[in-house]
């Protein structure tokens, strides 16, 4: 297989499939998305630029603890997820900039995730960033950085699923 060109449509649409991935529960092959050397970040609300180095994040996954978080949260032993929460999740203002690295493709883009459970309906606001790469196998991520406009996670409490 060769790599071609990425349109515009094709990062939106793979946006589109990630979130479906994630709204399915089908985390392994969200997992899949990233690259072996990616990273998944959530901060702490408030600091959107945070370093891992001094501060609690949410998420600070690796590839590999990406991989694990998603086989956890598949099996019955996930407690707070199972059964799975209901999710939908909505990308919107996707705004692309593949003007400065070639190689990677900046993607910024505010999201909503709705999730129901339990008869209780949370919904997750912010803006995630995604550092994207095409390889033979498609476009992946390289990194995923997700900022909660949140002023606490309260009502909510937790975050148990993948944003």
């Amino acid at each position: 297989m060769t790599v071609t060109s990425v349109t515009r449509q094709g990062i939106i649409d793979f946006l589109f499939q990630e979130a479906r991935l994630l709204d399915e529960w089908n985390l392994l092959a969200w997992a899949d998305l990233f690259t072996e050397d990616a990273t998944y970040l959530i901060p702490p609300i408030g600091e959107p630029d945070a370093s891992p180095l001094s501060s609690l994040f949410y998420v600070h996954d690796s590839r590999s603890r990406l991989q694990e978080r998603a086989e956890r949260l598949l099996k019955k032993e996930a407690h707070v997820e199972y059964p799975h929460s209901t999710t939908i999740r909505n990308y919107h203002n996707i705004l692309i900039d593949d003007e400065s690295d070639p190689s990677i493709i900046k993607v910024a883009c505010n999201f909503t995730t709705h999730r129901t459970k339990r008869e209780m309906l949370d919904t997750f606001i912010g803006r995630a960033y995604f550092d994207l790469v095409q390889t033979k196998e498609g476009i992946r991520i390289q990194n995923k950085k997700v900022i909660l406009y949140l002023d606490s996670l309260r009502p909510h409490g937790k975050i148990s699923l993948i944003l």
